[in-house]
């Protein structure tokens, strides 16, 4: 598993462009299923908009889709593409919701107006960094557990949750990247006297 950049939350933002609004929403999606659903989601939620534009990309299939929902050509679905492509976002979607004004735009204001409504979406919806976690279930004596724990925070480790017995059996999540080390130099402190075994994986938040 590797680091990708999405966003953390559903986020809406709004802007108005010579009396024509525009309506960001971008949230974090795990499949083209769940970016479908949200598109439609939005749809329903203002169905007398006149465009409903919208953009993806996804880790899985390496999926990439938008459309100008009958904007012009380029003026809409690719522009709020590559605002995701700027961000590093993946596993994400962006829908922008247009209220037709009045006024005609051109193709230089339609790019710029989508192009801005996107971002501001992606600000309120927060970029973040998902990085992978590797769950540890980790038995020690007692006297080992208090040293442990001095040194998990150094280490960058987390602990999930400690079960007290004859032993000490601790699970804990470490960061991927540095699983080998922190088994070495736990196995190190311990003098060996520990066991320790994989039991999982996850993605978290870290920025």
């Amino acid at each position: 598993m590797e680091a990708y950049t999405t966003v953390r939350q559903h986020g809406t933002a709004e802007i108005e462009e010579k009396k024509s609004v525009f309506i960001g929403n971008a949230a974090p999606v795990e499949s083209e299923a769940e970016a479908i659903a949200f598109i439609e989601k939005i749809r329903a939620s203002m169905p007398d908009a006149r465009h409903h534009v919208y953009a993806y990309l996804l880790r899985a299939g390496n999926t990439t889709r938008y459309s100008d929902d009958h904007e012009p050509q380029g003026t809409a679905g690719m522009p709020v593409l590559e605002v995701l492509r700027k961000a590093g976002c993946t596993d994400t979607v962006i829908v922008v919701t247009r209220y037709f004004g009045g006024i005609l735009l051109g193709t230089g204001g339609l790019c710029r107006a989508y192009t801005a409504a996107a971002v501001s979406a992606l600000g309120a919806a927060e970029v973040v960094t998902r990085r992978p976690l590797t769950e540890l279930a980790v038995e020690c004596g007692y006297s080992e557990y208090q040293k442990l724990l001095a040194e998990f925070p150094r280490m960058g480790i987390m602990v999930d949750g400690t079960d007290f017995a004859q032993n000490v059996r601790v699970r804990l999540a470490v960061p991927s990247e540095n699983t080998s080390m922190a088994v070495e130099k736990m196995t190190e402190i311990c003098a060996g006297r520990l066991k320790t075994e994989e039991i999982g994986c996850r993605f978290d938040i870290f920025s």
